[in-house]
C-alpha cells in the first residue's frame, strides 16, 4: 500500500475531537506505522515550471524556506519552539479588521468577479477551525449585493 502526501500538511477530521484524539488519528500513530517505510521525494518539480529564471529563483527560495520550517530546521535548533522569520513580502498586515483584511488580499476586486468560477478556483483561505470559516463566509457573505436563499441538504437519500 501506497500513503502519498505530506505528513505535516493536513491532521485528520475527529469531529468534536479533542487535540488528543486528533493526534492519535494520524497515520504515524497507528500500529502499522512500524511496518511503513517512508521515502522522501527532494526535488520540486514545481520549480521547473517557473516563467523565467528570476521567478524560478524566487520559488525555489521559498520551497526551502517552507521545508526548513516543515522539518523544524528554521529558527535554528530548538525543541519544539523557535522563532522564525517570515519575509515581508508573505505577511499580511491584519490592520483593525483581520477578517476583512485577509478576505480583499486573497480576492482583490471581489465584486468585479464574483460570477467567474475561476475566480475562485484558483485561491483559498485556509483555517484551523470551523468557527473561522464561519465568520470568513459570513463576511464574505454580508458584501454581496443581493437577496440571501438559503439551500437544505440532506444526508440521507429519497426513496422516491
Amino acid at each position: 500500500m501506497v500513503f502519498g502526501g505530506d505528513l505535516r500538511q493536513i491532521l485528520p477530521v475527529v469531529p468534536k475531537g479533542t487535540r488528543q484524539d486528533i493526534v492519535f488519528a494520524t497515520v504515524n500513530s497507528s500500529y502499522l506505522w512500524d511496518s511503513c517505510k517512508v521515502l522522501t521525494l527532494t526535488r520540486n518539480m514545481r520549480l521547473k515550471s517557473g516563467s523565467s529564471k528570476s521567478s524560478a529563483d524566487e520559488m525555489r527560495e521559498f520551497s526551502e524556506w517552507i521545508l526548513s520550517v516543515g522539518d523544524r530546521k528554521a529558527g535554528g535548533p530548538n525543541d519544539g519552539e523557535a522563532i522564525i522569520k517570515f519575509a515581508k513580502d508573505i505577511l499580511i498586515d491584519p490592520g483593525f479588521d483581520p477578517i476583512s483584511t485577509i478576505v480583499d488580499s486573497t480576492y482583490p476586486n471581489l465584486h468585479d468577479h464574483i460570477w467567474e468560477a475561476k475566480f475562485f478556483q484558483e485561491k483559498a483561505i485556509l483555517a484551523l477551525r470551523n468557527e473561522i470559516v464561519e465568520i470568513v463566509n459570513d463576511h464574505v457573505l454580508s458584501t454581496i449585493h443581493g437577496e440571501e436563499k438559503v439551500y437544505l441538504s440532506s444526508d440521507a437519500i429519497s426513496k422516491e
